[in-house]
């Protein structure tokens, strides 16, 4: 059986002049998969626990770093059976 569900997940981005802009989904360390929430409220909330002091670092925002504040995106995920 085949099914894709609507969920949230969180978009990391950056820009500078090193690697240029960048972006993915925020994956929790040693996992391949990314951080998915039921609704926008939950990602959001985890984004102010675990990056919202980006806000008050201006030096992170600017290079060499050239980090954004992630925010929640609406993501569709697909499961299929393999084989």
């Amino acid at each position: 059986m085949d099914f894709s569900m609507k969920v949230w997940s969180i978009l990391w981005q950056s820009d500078n002049k090193l690697n240029g802009k960048r972006e993915g989904l925020v994956r929790r360390p040693g996992q391949s998969s990314p951080v998915l929430f039921q609704s926008r409220q939950n990602a959001r909330n985890f984004i102010n626990r675990q990056y919202g002091y980006i806000r008050g670092r201006p030096d992170l925002r600017a290079e060499p770093h050239g980090w954004k504040m992630p925010h929640a995106v609406k993501v569709v995920v697909d499961i299929r059976r393999e084989g």
